[in-house]
């Protein structure tokens, strides 16, 4: 018997985003989403799962662990991350991020001409990341690396997208792009009790069909469970950190009560993550702390 009620999978969970989105069997749902994102910009006909754990040129070096990497037929890069907790230093993170695909493409040998293929990181925010570089209408941030003076393309070989999914709120009857019902699903698919009309075609068939919970296995039904205890214990502790941070910030300061409530409240949402066995690679990214601070808890 399951503890969950919902008849289909959330894929803010770690569990449900990967299943979707980072197996083969289902590479043509990340194809569909990736084109629906990039609007023309980019066309991607077929993709090839890369290994998501990466770690530096030597031992001593942080590792990092992508949601989703793969490359396309022309050998670009994408890594696709879902990030569901609000961390100081994300955009240094994604920056990070971005360097083991630029390194992974130095040739081997004394000759190279350091020609790049083009990398691009997704970041899906389910949270508002409320950047002052950022503009205050609409969801969708593409972030490149300009010429200060001439906003001209300096070099087109990173790109940056940010899509802030909580500030999503169409209902489906509103929904006119293939976009709108990506973003729809990824914020509500676990609240529905059967696929609406509005998303029946190929793609979202297959979607629903791989996202009801009815067909998984035992283990498949217990790692989902696990992912989703460990979504609900993050939303929840934050948002506790985040009230109790808006009461602290009159006085404090509205900023800095916010980030006090947050990290306090960080280390007990480890300890929760480790008490239902979570790995320390995924607590890392749910919470922001390094690998020494949560082992610290233990």
């Amino acid at each position: 018997m399951r503890n969950s009620e919902e008849r289909y999978i959330s894929l803010l969970t770690d569990f449900g985003f990967k299943r979707v989105f980072g197996t083969v069997p289902n590479k043509d749902l990340l194809i569909d989403f990736l084109n629906s994102l990039f609007d023309g910009e980019q066309v991607v006909k077929d993709v090839t799962f890369l290994n998501s754990e990466h770690v530096g040129d030597v031992r001593s070096e942080r590792k990092a662990i992508f949601d989703v990497y793969c490359e396309n037929e022309q050998g670009e890069k994408f890594i696709v991350e879902m990030q569901n907790a609000y961390q100081t230093f994300f955009k240094d993170r994604s920056l990070y991020y971005a360097t083991f695909p630029i390194r992974e493409q130095a040739e081997k040998g004394d000759v190279w001409n350091y020609q790049l293929k083009h990398v691009y990181v997704v970041a899906l925010l389910n949270y508002e990341m409320s950047d002052p570089a950022f503009s205050t209408e609409g969801i969708n941030h593409d972030i490149g690396l300009l010429d200060k003076q001439t906003h001209r393309v300096f070099n087109d070989k990173l790109t940056f997208k940010y899509v802030e999914i909580s500030k999503f709120n169409k209902s489906l009857e509103e929904l006119e792009t293939n976009y709108d019902k990506w973003l729809y699903v990824l914020r509500n698919l676990s609240r529905l009790d059967s696929q609406p009309d509005y998303l029946r075609n190929e793609i979202f068939n297959r979607l629903f069909s791989e996202a009801e919970i009815a067909h998984f296995s035992k283990v498949e039904l217990r790692e989902y469970e696990d992912s989703l205890k460990a979504y609900r214990d993050i939303k929840n502790s934050l948002d506790t950190a985040k009230a109790e941070g808006l009461v602290e910030g009159r006085a404090e300061g509205f900023a800095e009560g916010i980030a006090k409530g947050r990290s306090e409240t960080l280390a007990e949402v480890a300890k929760n993550l480790l008490s239902i066995g979570t790995p320390i690679d995924s607590i890392m990214k749910a919470t922001g702390m390094t690998e020494e601070e949560i082992k610290c808890l233990m």
